[in-house]
């Protein structure tokens, strides 16, 4: 990898580590938008996965609720998996155009729910259909493009979790999301001792930036922040679509 690239997904990694420690996700999110404008998804995909694991196993298992939320999620969790190795091959080859194109309606869809700030209320009655349901189609999604936040994160903000369970939830959530993900990637020959160096570099600077984002969290109001970073993704978002549509 040039230089020049190499600075730009240190700077992608500084900057996504820093919306997760500044408002709890987003990591995956802005790393596979911004870097798709360089790379094909599937290499992007190939750096994200340790960062992301690390990063996403910690926000898991700091808690006392994970068998909780674990048992309580499982099915969904399975979906996961599921719909994920169903779409292994979406973000490679001749599918990859395509894949950048979901990419960017997906960030988009991701912040218009957010600026939207939408209250979905669901019954813990219907979690048996609309878990695995939601699993399966947010697994799709990322054996597509790489970003599981589609519709699982508005669908555990949905359910009625308390704020800590919720953050671990997301946690297990993006964990077992990366670790499917890693299946594909890893199936599509993308993984190999080549981007060593480069994911070592973007795990630092992640963890560099989620620790900063962490500090101006104490400092400045969470909800300016979650505006701009929402109103900046659906700019990305749609750039992404478009370009790839052009």
């Amino acid at each position: 990898m040039l230089d020049s690239s190499l600075v730009f997904v240190a700077a992608v990694f500084a900057l996504a580590g820093f919306v997760k420690g500044a408002i709890g996700l987003g990591l995956p999110t802005i790393a596979m938008g911004l870097l798709a404008i360089i790379m094909p998804p599937i290499e992007a995909a190939a750096i994200l996965i340790l960062p992301s694991l690390l990063t996403n196993a910690w926000q898991m298992v700091a808690g006392p609720a994970l068998g909780a939320v674990t048992r309580r999620l499982w099915p969904m969790m399975i979906a996961v998996c599921l719909g994920t190795w169903a779409g292994a091959g979406l973000m490679a080859g001749t599918s990859a155009r395509y894949g950048t194109a979901l990419l960017g309606a997906a960030l988009a869809a991701y912040a218009l729910t957010g600026l939207a700030a939408l209250h979905v209320a669901i019954p813990r009655t219907r979690e048996p259909l609309l878990g695995p349901l939601t699993g399966a189609v947010t697994g799709m999604i990322t054996a597509a493009t790489g970003v599981f936040v589609i519709p699982a994160v508005p669908y555990l903000q949905a359910i009625g979790l308390e704020k800590e369970d919720l953050v671990q939830a997301l946690g297990l959530s993006f964990t077992v999301s990366t670790l499917a993900l890693a299946v594909n990637v890893a199936s599509a020959g993308a993984l190999d001792v080549g981007i060593a160096g480069t994911t070592i570099v973007a795990l630092i600077l992640a963890c560099a930036g989620m620790w900063l984002g962490q500090v101006v969290r104490m400092r400045l109001s969470v909800a300016l922040f979650r505006r701009c970073f929402f109103g900046g993704l659906l700019a990305l978002g749609l750039y992404l679509a478009l370009r790839a549509l052009a």
